[in-house]
């Protein structure tokens, strides 16, 4: 038995001196061969000092064999040393026969990096060089994958299925090709892959991917089992929250759709989007004490949601709360972005206020939005007539009566003016 065997029985052995002991020994009289197996299985132990040891030994000895540069530069990016992994690949040459190999490390070392585009081009560069190299396809699928440039991984993944093979690096391919089909917006083949993999067998990401493609496929009570199972096994999963609320309020379960997002909000409290669609929720509901509640919460975690303050100014113009319509609206409509949708509420609160100069400036600026809205234009057709503004009240009947042709009072309106 050679002294590199002897070491590792003595390392899964658990005998640390004795090993140390061994691979001494080894180093000094082992051959080549053996010291390049015991290196690349110390490595996978996780032994880097000691593989790269080995490494270093046998480079002196062979100058030539770019594999043991390759094998350095491994052990340098995992010990974060970059600059030294670039050294040993720097010195690969495009005539090399570990070029190829040299470039998949280099495409790991750019990747850690997050220099996307640069492991991209050594990745292509690869595929080019060695076209039915499956690690390559593999490795160009994840790392689109990782970019989430979903449309440029599945027809790698498919290539490499197509090839017979389904897992790779402890990756099920057939789910990686699910979840990237889900993530491109094309569920119906999505879900053909999806639904190949056993519910005991699926992550919660896949069984999230799962769940959210049947809910884009309309078979909402799938998804609903689904997300339920998810909540159950790992209820701090707060992406399944609002897809789950959703899914129930499509399916008309509103208690339980409201029931779902309260289950969110106590994992994920500071999520305004999940405080505005349990309001939403409150409001179909008709509880819209709960509503004013949630929405205010929501907007005080993100005062810039326009969201939170079109919802809950359209609450406060329900309930002719026209002061604090005013109040909570006017602060955002200095933006030119300004959803026009508080335009209209302003317009409509200061009406009520008898500040017509005001309500006139917001008339004005939301009815190039609402012109096919008939429950705007009938309100702003009634001011502009009190405002005497004829050419307007001409312009909104017109509109009007294109989207509800059958009203003889607005036709008859427009036929006066006409007169």
């Amino acid at each position: 038995m050679s002294y590199a065997q002897t070491a590792l029985d003595q390392l899964e052995k658990g005998q640390i001196d004795a090993f140390k002991k061994q691979y001494a020994l080894a180093l000094r009289h082992d051959d080549d061969d053996t010291l390049f197996s015991l290196a690349e299985e110390l490595y996978s132990l996780g032994f880097l000092n000691q593989s790269r040891r080995i490494y270093e030994k046998l480079l002196a000895k062979y100058p030539d064999e770019d594999e043991l540069r390759t094998n350095l530069a491994d052990i340098a990016i995992d010990e974060d040393k970059d600059d030294q992994a670039l050294d040993y690949l720097n010195q690969v040459k495009p005539s090399s026969p570990a070029y190829v190999e040299s470039l998949m490390v280099a495409a790991d070392l750019y990747q850690t990096q997050e220099l996307f585009e640069v492991s991209e081009q050594k990745l292509l560069t690869a595929k080019q060089l060695a076209p039915d190299e499956l690690v390559i396809t593999f490795a160009l699928a994840e790392l689109y994958f990782t970019m989430r440039e979903f449309r440029k991984a599945i027809p790698l993944y498919l290539e490499l299925i197509t090839a017979g093979t389904t897992s790779m690096s402890q990756v099920n391919l057939v789910e990686r090709l699910g979840v990237a089909y889900a993530n491109a917006g094309r569920f119906e083949q999505a879900i053909g892959y999806l639904k190949q993999i056993h519910s005991g067998d699926m992550t919660p990401d896949v069984k999230f991917e799962t769940a959210f493609t049947y809910l884009q496929l309309k078979e909402r009570p799938t998804a609903i089992r689904l997300f339920d199972e998810l909540k159950d096994s790992d209820p701090h999963y707060t992406s399944l929250y609002p897809y789950l609320g959703q899914a129930l309020e499509e399916e008309n379960r509103l208690d339980e759709a409201l029931n779902a997002l309260q289950e969110g909000l106590g994992v994920d409290q500071y999520n305004e989007k999940l405080w505005l669609q349990a309001a939403h929720v409150a409001t179909k509901l008709a509880d819209e004490d709960l509503a004013e509640k949630y929405l205010k919460q929501g907007h005080e975690l993100d005062n810039d949601d326009l969201g939170a303050v079109i919802q809950l100014s359209n609450l406060y113009v329900k309930q002719e709360r026209w002061d604090e319509t005013v109040a909570l609206v006017q602060p955002y409509i200095k933006d030119e972005n300004t959803d026009p949708q508080l335009y209209w509420n302003l317009a409509v609160a200061e009406e009520h206020l008898e500040d017509f100069t005001a309500a006139r400036q917001y008339y004005d600026a939301a009815v190039p939005f609402f012109m096919d809205q008939a429950d705007f234009l009938k309100p702003a057709i009634y001011f502009y007539r009190e405002e005497g503004a004829s050419d307007m009240v001409q312009k909104l009947l017109v509109a009007y009566l294109k989207v509800v042709p059958d009203d003889q009072e607005m036709a008859l309106l427009l036929e006066g003016y006409q007169d």
